[in-house]
């Protein structure tokens, strides 16, 4: 069951948070913020993967990554989780993309993702399918 402050989904966990646009990553970092989560930000997927890595060496772990598909001229999310799930084979991360028909959308736990956002999306729903992949992580 969510949790509501004020009419608004709330939540708790840490986040990294992969985008390549500058604004989405702001925007989003301080609304999840304001949401109950810890974020960190990535530009793309080797940043993402090297935020991962640091935070399990220090003992940090995210809950969850959120991880957009098509980064232009860089690392997405596609090539990004295989990377991720070498490091970590229990890593949850959900796929975000404006390309509701790619595959990796309608399919998302082939490819090794715990969770689905298309954009755009409502940080409601974001949210509540951060919630709804970290109590899944929690049960397993």
């Amino acid at each position: 069951m969510e949790k509501k402050q004020e009419g608004r989904v709330m939540g708790s966990g840490r986040v990294l948070l992969m985008d390549d646009e500058e604004s989405i990553l702001d925007v989003m970092s301080q609304m999840l913020k304001r949401r109950g989560f810890e974020v960190v930000c990535a530009r793309d997927g080797s940043e993402a993967i090297i935020a991962y890595r640091e935070a399990l060496e220090a003992g940090q772990r995210f809950d969850v990554v959120i991880m957009d598909l098509t980064i232009p001229g860089g690392m997405g999310g596609k090539e990004a989780i295989t990377t991720l799930q070498a490091v970590d084979p229990t890593v949850a991360a959900i796929v975000s993309s404006g390309y509701s028909n790619d595959p990796i959308m309608a399919d998302f736990r082939a490819y090794g993702f715990s969770g689905v956002v298309p954009k755009p999306y409502s940080i409601n729903d974001l949210v509540i399918a951060l919630n709804q992949v970290i109590s899944a992580d929690q049960r397993s």
